[in-house]
């Protein structure tokens, strides 16, 4: 019989990560093999879209050619793949605004509510469920601002702030603090006992709470005991790990302690330092081989961060990406978004340096960086910006500009599944979306 994931996992209606068996050929054969690197996961996000006119490549006789947005790339050209055309169907129907578009990683129709919140759970936390059983920290769940509570147009704005869902109703929390994301990946234990301590007043109070409580406010208590148990794993396998390393699948990594000194605490003043620092950290998490999986909101949606380092930028992010036609708001939301790729191209080149046998980190990685919106002016999301960097541990050809705008199928899951695929996650269908993109 020819035996594959996909033979297996059809019909169960479930996604489960399968470990690696040697008779099952896919596209995660390559990195399984003793002492060959693993692949690593990131996206990244950037909120309040970009400016169209300037985002994107193209392709002609003398290859792939960035557009000014992606100009800061060019070094790196070889290890990147731009996309045109790629979007979330269920983000227009019938709704405008930002919240609907949030759904960039489960491509599912986000709920219309204030309360019970809904969006489905995303890619990464799949691929964080599988690659997780290899080391420390499953994935680092990244960001730089906090939620905000508020409503608009029948929508809670929690929405805006969370990039990544470990279960349909409830979002994975981020770390925005550089200081408490680098000690998730280095503990020394005493996090563990904190942890430990918190989670047995949670429970001691969970257990005098439910007996007050109506039959729904307890549906959403045990939600909530979910993502505690979450917890209490991740403690688990962190303990274990700290009493013997693995190494996950024969495989050492090359860099074994950190480059980067441990942070100060608190957020940096600029915003231009605090999304340096959790590059940096996003990138030795990955040269260590601490976690395969890294989703990073760079800034929330409908976020106002301001570029104060920037000479010339007055006025916060979304209120630029309403600049109206008006040409000096235009180029200052231009010259941000360009920022914001220069420091996305300056960890990829980190990662580029970093040699790891055969390949480099970056030629090992897929590190994606995305928007809920293309035209960040008009709230448009009939397309998305989506630029891919890394080759997937040699499975995917950089230096290419994919034009998806005139196929019928151009649903942005399509891509998720391809990236699942060479994660060692292999279904059938994701999200919307039934087969993987080629690419």
């Amino acid at each position: 019989m020819n035996l594959t994931r996909r033979n297996l996992l059809r019909g169960t209606g479930i996604v489960l990560g399968l470990p690696w068996l040697e008779s099952i050929a896919s596209f995660g054969a390559e990195s399984t093999k003793v002492n060959a690197a693993p692949r690593r996961l990131a996206v990244c996000f950037t909120g309040n879209g970009v400016n169209p006119f300037h985002w994107g490549a193209t392709q002609g006789p003398e290859g792939m050619q960035f557009l000014k947005s992606l100009s800061p790339l060019e070094p790196l050209k070889q290890q990147i793949s731009v996309f045109k055309g790629l979007w979330n169907p269920t983000t227009v129907e019938g709704e405008g605004g930002h919240y609907p578009k949030m759904n960039v990683l489960s491509g599912l129709k986000v709920k219309k509510t204030t309360t019970d919140v809904e969006v489905g759970i995303t890619m990464d936390q799949i691929v964080a469920a599988h690659a997780g059983q290899f080391t420390p920290v499953s994935s680092m769940v990244m960001g730089t601002e906090r939620p905000s509570y508020s409503t608009d147009s029948g929508f809670t704005s929690i929405y805006s702030a969370y990039l990544s869902w470990s279960s349909p109703t409830t979002p994975a929390p981020k770390e925005i603090f550089p200081q408490q994301a680098f000690d998730q990946l280095f503990d020394d234990g005493s996090k563990r006992v904190r942890d430990k301590s918190i989670l047995d007043l949670v429970m001691d109070d969970a257990k005098s709470l439910r007996p007050k409580l109506s039959h729904r406010d307890g549906q959403k208590l045990d939600e909530y005991l979910g993502s505690v148990r979450d917890l209490e794993q991740r403690i688990a396998k962190a303990e274990q790990f700290s009493k013997a390393e693995t190494g996950g699948q024969g495989w050492t990594p090359t860099v074994k302690t950190p480059t980067i000194p441990r942070p100060g605490p608190g957020i940096p003043a600029l915003a231009e330092e605090h999304l340096r620092l959790m590059f940096d950290i996003l990138v030795l998490a990955f040269q260590m081989d601490r976690t395969r999986v890294a989703p990073f909101m760079m800034n929330n949606d409908l976020s106002n961060m301001r570029f104060a380092g920037l000479d010339g930028i007055s006025g916060g992010i979304h209120e630029l990406s309403h600049h109206a036609g008006d040409e000096t708001r235009l180029s200052m939301y231009q010259r941000v978004n360009e920022y914001q790729v220069k420091l996305w191209g300056e960890a990829l080149a980190k990662m580029q340096a970093t040699s790891e046998g055969e390949r480099t980190l970056l030629e090992n990685s897929m590190i994606l960086l995305t928007s809920s919106l293309f035209d960040g002016n008009a709230h448009d999301s009939r397309q998305l910006p989506v630029v891919l960097a890394g080759g997937g541990g040699g499975t995917i050809q950089g230096g290419r500009h994919h034009d998806l705008s005139a196929e019928p199928n151009r649903k942005l899951c399509r891509l998720h599944l391809a990236l699942m695929d060479r994660m060692g996650v292999h279904v059938d269908h994701f999200g919307d979306a039934e087969n993987a993109l080629a690419i």
